[in-house]
C-alpha cells in the first residue's frame, strides 16, 4: 500500500539580487532584488497558483531578498493575511571577509583554487565566515523545531529562503552526502515541492512548472 502524504514543503530561493547580479559575495549582506529578480519571484508565485497550492504559513530569513521574494510569491499566488515567520536562523550562509567582494577579485587575491574550497566544500570556512556544515548546525535545529512539527499536523509550508540554507536542508531532506550536496544547485525563483510522510520522510519530490 502507498504511504499518504501528510505535509507539504515548498523550497524557493530567492530571485537575483542586486549583488547576485555585480558578482558579489553576499552572505548576510542585505541587498534587493534585480528587476530580472522580482520577475523571477512572480513567475514563481503563478506557477504555484497554476497548481493550486496554498500555504497555511510561511517561512524566511532575516534578509530583505528572501522577504520581497517571499511577498511578491504571495501576491502573484492572490494571497493577503498570510502568517509569516522570519528568521536569521533561515539566513544565506555568512561569508565572512569575502562579502562584498568580487568573486573574480577574491580570485586574484587568494588564488582560483582557494575560493572554490571556500565556496564549495562542504566544512572549511572563509575568513570569519561560515562553511556549509556550519549553516546546516543552525538550519536544521530550525527546521527540526518550527517546521517539522507543522508538516507533520498535515500543514502546507512555503519556505523562501538562499541557496546554502536551503541547500543544508536539502542535504537533510534527500539524504544527500557531503560530496553529492556541495554539487547540489538550486536555482533561484524555482520551487521544489517535497511531499512529506507522517514520519517527515519524502514520499515525493517535484519542481514547479515554470
Amino acid at each position: 500500500m502507498a504511504k499518504k502524504s501528510v505535509g507539504s514543503l515548498i523550497l524557493v530561493r530567492h530571485g537575483q539580487s542586486e549583488w547576485n547580479k555585480k558578482n558579489l559575495f553576499t552572505g548576510w549582506k542585505d541587498p534587493d532584488l534585480t528587476e530580472k529578480g522580482i520577475k523571477e519571484a512572480q513567475i514563481a508565485g503563478q506557477a504555484l497558483k497554476k497548481m493550486n497550492i496554498i500555504p497555511d504559513i510561511c517561512f524566511t530569513s532575516a534578509l530583505i531578498r528572501a522577504q520581497r521574494t517571499l511577498d511578491i510569491m504571495l501576491n502573484e499566488m492572490g494571497i493577503k493575511n498570510m502568517t509569516i515567520i522570519r528568521n536569521q536562523a533561515l539566513n544565506e550562509r555568512n561569508y565572512g571577509d569575502l562579502a562584498g567582494l568580487n568573486k573574480d577579485d577574491a580570485r586574484k587575491k587568494w588564488g582560483n583554487e582557494q575560493v572554490h574550497i571556500w565556496r564549495r566544500s562542504f566544512n572549511v570556512p572563509p575568513p570569519n565566515g561560515e562553511s556549509l556544515k556550519d549553516t546546516a548546525k543552525r538550519v536544521l535545529p530550525y527546521y527540526e523545531k518550527e517546521i517539522l512539527p507543522r508538516l507533520l499536523k498535515g500543514k502546507t509550508i512555503l519556505v523562501a529562503a538562499h541557496g546554502n540554507s536551503l541547500r543544508a536542508l536539502v542535504m537533510k531532506l534527500e539524504g544527500l552526502d557531503e560530496k553529492e550536496i556541495v554539487k547540489k544547485e538550486i536555482a533561484t525563483g524555482d520551487p521544489i515541492i517535497y511531499e512529506m510522510d507522517k514520519n517527515g520522510e519524502i514520499l515525493s519530490m517535484t519542481k514547479a512548472p515554470i
